[in-house]
């Protein structure tokens, strides 16, 4: 290995020179890489399905999964078990998929069950890998440009980070720490709330003078794991959205109606004066949320119509020389992609899988428009593959628009389907599932990229890296669709434990295309919104998510913004705040992973003792529940705040311990 200082660094590929050098081989895809990486990508992907049905939110997983792959192989050292840096990279790059086949999973298919269609675990598995492996493949032709010749144009930044952490791999061995603490508070945070229920996991204050306003937070580690992660403005503009529908919407609502003697729209037989605030945003400002996120996400991707024309038009020039009779040279290791064969048949594979298995698209019986689906699901994917993976590329897998993009192939599907006249429930089915598997392929295509770029600067071999993406979907798929039934069935998605957000849009989506179910007044209230906040140059999507989602989720998420924020500030030289930094996203990272981990196993419980769920399908019954009764209303609040209070403490600590 040569030394990272003395490299020459430059945008151009030819003048950049990757940390191990082309001419080397280490060991890169062995059996002691890939089986720390599909355990750690079982773990983060069953974390981040639970955060996601929580929360709407999900994120990037490569690098906490990268630090822990430089712990697991400092552990096997001690035991004679040597690993190469290659070796630790190709770890996070299987285990960092399950990320992406999460966030597609839990953006659609829990709306069946919200239908009552129960889908089984095959048909689950079958739509996540063929959306995952259609991201993987499209993204193979796409490396040389984006990765290669747009270097230093493009500066993927989780990837260019996981490059960090694996090259100073003694500085990655010691920040596993964070990672490891930070999966046990977690842990420890969701097994007080959750577990023994000895204090409640949210706290409500009603406002003055201000008639059914209230604000309130949600007492939990992963959220504020997430608003560190995302940093102070992206916080700050979702509470605002938050406080929008808490402090204005819904006193507005409660002012108008309150000597109204009708329901209104869409509620059908309660008086708004009789609605408590939650059913308030339930039955109206759910609709409005909705309408400004679905138009949030269609502008992002208006503005990203540029770059996907320029995509296009690179990509058709690649594909196209790759099939002309150039001379045949011979290519360096790290410039060994898949062959464009393999590429082309493993689309038309999976094509031919999703047009003649049965069942996969819903119950379609007809072949001719099941094959027709497979051809939708294929030119869809390919086009906001292209898009999602030069996007990441500039601002991150956080800021990919993949809702935005599900809910455009939503519409397009819907609206066909409507066009042919098939608006029951299984054209809705069938309309979902194919925007299931473009939500994954979209999603997975981010992270590939960012991946890809990881072993760019590191030095690592396309082909092998690809192989290990394809691995990671197909060993995540599996256990995240396993993850998401077991949680409908012991906790109910759609639940006020698991209100599955961004599947309950998509669900209106297709509803309102299909069935004309949409209060449509409501829907143009929430377009507008966005449409008011664009003027302003504020970033719309993450405002609309915090409109759509209750404040007390945003509330959490602020305060964990505001904590980076005093971290950062009181550092004293540019180095120390990004140490500062870097220590909170992966303490962060841990406490995600370790409140989603200990969430999953007491759903798993339940599931397995076979407890009911209550009728409201949001309590929990596990053995030895506590409950609230040892204290008054007031004191567990009080405990429980400062239970919340502790955990910031901790939390700006381990940013402060260098």
């Amino acid at each position: 290995m040569s030394n990272e200082d003395t490299k020459p660094q430059a945008n151009s590929d030819d003048a950049f020179v990757p940390y191990t050098l082309a001419s080397e081989s280490p060991l890169e895809f062995t059996l002691k890489a890939a089986i720390p990486g599909i355990f750690f990508g079982i773990v983060f992907g069953a974390a981040n399905a639970y955060l996601g049905l929580q929360a709407g939110l999900t994120i990037s997983t490569s690098i906490p999964i990268a630090v822990m792959s430089v712990a697991a192989f400092r552990v096997m050292r001690g035991f004679g078990i040597k690993g190469t840096l290659l070796e630790a990279n190709m770890s996070q790059t299987i285990g960092s998929a399950s990320s992406s086949v999460a966030s597609g999973v839990i953006f659609t298919l829990p709306a069946l069950f919200m239908w009552g269609f129960d889908p089984d675990l095959l048909q689950m598995t079958m739509l996540a890998m063929c959306g995952g492996l259609l991201g993987v493949l499209f993204m193979i032709p796409l490396r040389a440009y984006l990765i290669e010749r747009e270097h230093g144009k493009l500066p993927y930044p989780e990837g260019t980070a996981c490059a960090k952490v694996l090259i100073a791999s003694e500085i990655g061995g010691s920040k596993a720490a964070n990672v490891f603490l930070g999966l046990g508070a977690g842990a420890l945070f969701k097994f007080v709330l959750s577990w023994l229920k000895v204090l409640p996991d949210k706290l409500t204050l009603q406002i003055p003078f201000i008639q059914k306003a209230e604000v309130g937070s949600k007492v939990s580690a992963a959220l504020f794991g997430v608003g560190y992660i995302l940093g102070p403005r992206i916080g700050a503009i979702m509470v605002g959205g938050g406080l929008l529908s808490s402090l204005i919407i819904i006193p507005t609502f409660a002012y108008w109606g309150a000597n109204r003697t009708e329901p209104l729209y869409p509620e059908v037989s309660q008086l708004l004066s009789q609605m408590s605030p939650g059913e308030i945003w339930n039955r109206y400002v759910r609709y409005i949320g909705a309408g400004a996120v679905a138009a949030a996400g269609l502008i992002t991707l208006i503005r990203s119509i540029p770059t996907m024309i320029e995509s296009f038009r690179i990509s058709a020039r690649q594909i196209s020389a790759r099939f002309n009779n150039e001379p045949k040279v011979k290519v360096p290791r790290t410039k060994l992609d898949l062959p464009l064969g393999f590429v082309v048949f493993g689309v038309i594979a999976v094509a031919c899988v999703m047009a003649f298995v049965p069942h996969l698209f819903g119950a379609i019986e007809t072949s001719g428009i099941r094959i027709a689906a497979a051809i939708c699901v294929v030119i869809f994917s390919f086009f906001f593959v292209t898009v999602a993976s030069r996007i990441v590329g500039l601002v991150g897998v956080t800021s990919n628009p993949t809702s935005g993009m599900t809910i455009a192939s939503l519409l397009g599907t819907a609206t066909a389907f409507r066009l042919m006249g098939w608006t029951d429930e299984v054209g809705m089915v069938a309309a979902l599932t194919v925007g299931c598997v473009v939500a994954i392929a979209a999603s997975i295509s981010g992270d590939t990229s960012q991946d890809l770029k990881t072993g760019f600067l590191l030095g690592a071999t396309p082909r092998r890296q690809q192989i290990g993406e394809l691995i990671g979907v197909i060993t995540s798929a599996v256990f995240v669709c396993a993850t998401v039934i077991m949680l409908d069935k012991s906790l109910g998605l759609g639940s006020e434990e698991l209100p599955a957000p961004q599947a309950t849009l998509m669900k209106l989506v297709v509803e309102g295309v299909l069935q004309s179910k949409l209060p449509w007044t409501l829907v143009l209230i929430g377009v507008g919104i966005t449409l008011v906040v664009e003027m302003f140059r504020i970033p719309s999507l993450p405002f609309a998510v915090g409109v759509y989602l209750p404040v007390a989720t945003m509330v959490p998420v602020f305060l964990g913004g505001c904590l980076r924020w005093v971290m950062e500030r009181g550092g004293r030289t540019e180095e120390e705040k990004s140490d500062r930094r870097d220590r909170g996203i992966l303490f962060g990272s841990g406490l995600v992973g370790g409140e989603g981990l200990m969430g999953v196993g007491v759903a798993g419980l339940v599931f397995w003792r076979n407890y009911p769920p209550d009728p409201a399908r949001n309590v929990l019954p596990p053995p030895g529940q506590i409950g609230y009764a040892w204290g008054s209303h007031l004191t567990v609040d009080l405990c429980a705040l400062a239970f919340f209070a502790l955990l910031i403490y901790c939390f700006a600590q381990r940013c402060r311990k260098a």
